[in-house]
């Protein structure tokens, strides 16, 4: 028995975007290599930012399967019109990508922002990430396990830190084997490549809970209390860890939403409020 293809929500088309005129866009930068594999990412900034910038690492949703770096275009130029650069990544995925794969990714980023922030802009000590969904999943592991040196991979820029100072993480999955209570535990998921029974120390290296230790990054967790795709006991599983831990951790809850609520214009512009005043508010670096 296999679980079922989830977590795809939405995807906005490349043509729906519309990017402000207040931002500019440098696309297709290479942020990590492996071997003939190159991964790219499209960089949004404030059009006449006269001074370094925090940077925020973009991460699309997509059930670790599906889309590509310009699903959260929308996010990245929302944030870069109030004052933030922001990255919108690609990474790799399903099926041929399983975890830890996309961690790697992910941190490559970080690495890959930090070891260039004098080149575009970005100040190297206030570094963010936002992300949705699958995405929501990969941006709480980089708030919470920069200490695992095995989760870095060999993307590029080794030795510089992928630590972040922030997190949005919006619908995400922060404990596998909680979001899988109640279901067999032979069932197999295809993200992990294998079943709860088989490796559970596997489920809980995916899961963002396992890492939470006193200085993991301050989190705001956006989340439909309606979710029919990620249970939204899962944030407030999140907010509970982190506070257990001395963690700084914010709840915004979306009232009856859908699970890509951020797509949703009823929906969109305060959640986009929401997430650059918490960023402001927690990268101000050293």
């Amino acid at each position: 028995m296999r679980v079922p293809i989830f977590f795809l929500g939405l995807i906005l088309s490349a043509s729906a975007q519309q990017i402000p005129d207040t931002v500019s866009v440098s696309p297709d930068i290479v942020y990590a290599r492996y071997g003939e594999v190159q991964l790219r990412l499209d960089l949004y900034r404030p059009r006449n930012a006269d001074r370094p910038l925090p940077g925020v690492i973009v991460v699309r949703g997509g059930g670790w399967r599906a889309g590509d770096k310009r699903g959260f275009a929308n996010i990245a130029a929302a944030l870069a019109d109030r004052g933030l650069a922001a990255a919108c990544i690609e990474y790799r995925v399903l099926p041929e990508a399983r975890f830890p794969l996309e961690v790697n990714d992910v941190k490559a980023a970080v690495r890959w922002m930090r070891a260039e922030a004098k080149r575009y802009g970005i100040r190297p000590d206030a570094i963010g990430a936002i992300g949705g969904s699958a995405g929501g999943h990969l941006v709480a592991m980089l708030g919470t396990s920069y200490k695992a040196a095995d989760l870095e991979g060999d993307g590029g820029h080794a030795g510089v830190s992928s630590r972040v100072q922030a997190v949005v993480a919006m619908a995400p999955v922060v404990d596998f084997k909680g979001m899988f209570k109640g279901r067999d535990p032979k069932t197999r998921f295809d993200f992990l490549g294998t079943s709860f029974e088989e490796n559970p120390g596997l489920w809980a290296k995916a899961s963002p809970v396992t890492y939470l230790s006193p200085d993991s990054a301050p989190f705001l967790l956006i989340h439909s209390n309606a979710d029919k795709t990620v249970p939204y006991a899962q944030s407030l599983q999140m907010v509970e860890s982190c506070k257990s831990n001395g963690v700084l951790a914010e709840l915004m809850t979306i009232e009856d939403g859908p699970h890509a609520f951020w797509n949703m214009p009823k929906w969109s512009a305060s959640v986009m409020e929401r997430a650059a005043k918490f960023f402001h508010a927690n990268l101000r670096g050293s």
